[in-house]
């Protein structure tokens, strides 16, 4: 039984798959793709998510990931789910932690060491 939910946003197939593979091999964890900031609230609103990943430039539209992340942090129904954003620019993953998220990952590192730490403490059981 998976008791814990990652709610990726706006990651292309193939990086949502090895994100996907990396969470559930690693953790009791469902992962569901969103692609924008609609389907995410809704699914943040319909089920219970853990954590929140959102690529730095959504695949759909090439959207800011970080303008997602802020308007997540900034609804109170939703606001204190922890959000990541998926990106290898340090700068970018000051931005984040800067506007409310947590620290995240690259897509380089999906299968390292360093990144199944980070995702620990919202995906353990």
């Amino acid at each position: 039984m998976m008791s814990k939910l990652l709610v990726d946003c706006g990651n292309c197939g193939p990086d949502f798959n090895s994100i996907r593979r990396m969470v559930s091999s690693n953790f009791k964890a469902s992962v569901v793709q969103t692609h924008g900031l609609e389907d995410t609230l809704e699914a943040l609103r319909n089920r219970k998510v853990d954590l929140v990943t959102v690529n730095r430039k959504l695949d759909r539209d090439y959207s800011d990931g970080i303008e997602i992340l802020k308007q997540i942090k900034a609804d109170p129904e939703v606001g204190s789910v922890p959000v990541m954003l998926v990106t290898n620019y340090d700068e970018h993953q000051q931005a984040s932690i800067d506007a409310g998220g947590v620290l995240g990952f690259g897509k380089l590192s999906i299968d390292e060491t360093k990144t199944r730490e980070l995702l620990e403490p919202y995906l353990s059981e």
